[in-house]
């Protein structure tokens, strides 16, 4: 018997009933053809969606177009590199990296290059390299392949029209890669570039972007920081600045040397 207590309105009565336990049915199995059905879909999904990824977001995938992480050999050299200018803040870093006696690279924006073209003149006269960063900034692994073609060509010709030359060298925004690219860069000449080392400098201070530079540089970096933001006609890159000030200094003294990139990594 199971004894269980009940309540009502005329206070707690004991009941007893008898016990009877439920039996379960015993359920099939699925066997293994079931199973691969049902399980063959959505492991394909996942691979795919793995494979998207490491194409489009790995550093030293080669998958969707050449493209380089890190400097090639075993020399002491690193690379600085700065994303999404001309801005109003690239002449600041022009001069001090004049100052520091180093070259650099700078990776533009098209539609930033029309409205600062002096400035861009002004990369290319003070030795440094430039490269394309696409026209407007855009994620492209959510465009189509024509998009992303006229992206990139509308910064080659806005960067022709601005320095007369021709750049060599592409970095995507976000470090984000589109299948398309396996096709287009070499139609332009152009070879990939991703970073060994991000300062995150678009949401830290000079102390925090510093730290972070000298705890992950080594021989062979390619370090990406940022003279503007995005395609914005003002950006403020003083905490940048500041860290690029603080740290050339100490990474020299690690016996490391600055060199500006090209299509077969430094030059």
């Amino acid at each position: 018997m199971y004894h269980y207590r009940t309540a009502c309105p005329k206070g707690i009565i004991d009941r007893s009933v008898p016990y009877h336990p439920v039996r379960w049915a015993a359920q099939p199995r699925p066997d293994r053809i079931t199973l691969a059905l049902v399980w063959a879909p959505v492991l394909a999904s996942a691979a795919a969606a793995g494979y998207a990824a490491y194409a489009a977001a790995w550093p030293s995938s080669q998958r969707w177009g050449p493209s380089m992480h890190a400097l090639p050999g075993t020399t002491r050299d690193i690379a600085l590199t700065f994303d999404d200018g001309p801005s109003n803040e690239t002449a600041r870093f022009i001069d001090a990296l004049q100052r520091l006696d180093v070259p650099a690279t700078f990776f533009v924006c098209g539609r930033n290059v029309q409205r600062r073209p002096e400035i861009t003149r002004l990369i290319v006269e003070a030795g440094h390299a430039i490269g394309n960063h696409t026209y407007s900034h855009p994620c492209l692994p959510l465009h189509s392949q024509a998009r992303v073609s006229d992206e990139i060509t509308r910064t080659q010709d806005a960067i022709a029209s601005a320095t007369d030359e021709m750049p060599t060298l592409f970095r995507p925004p976000f470090g984000l890669r589109s299948p398309a690219l396996r096709a287009l860069l070499p139609a332009h000449g152009l070879r990939g570039v991703h970073w060994s080392v991000i300062g995150k400098d678009w949401k830290r201070n000079a102390d925090q972007i510093s730290g972070r530079l000298l705890r992950r540089t080594r021989a062979g970096s390619i370090v990406c920081l940022h003279d503007g933001d995005q395609t914005s006609a003002v950006a403020d890159r003083s905490q940048t600045l500041a860290a690029v000030l603080r740290v050339v200094p100490i990474l020299r003294d690690r016996g490391l040397r600055f060199v500006k990139l090209d299509s077969g990594g430094a030059a």
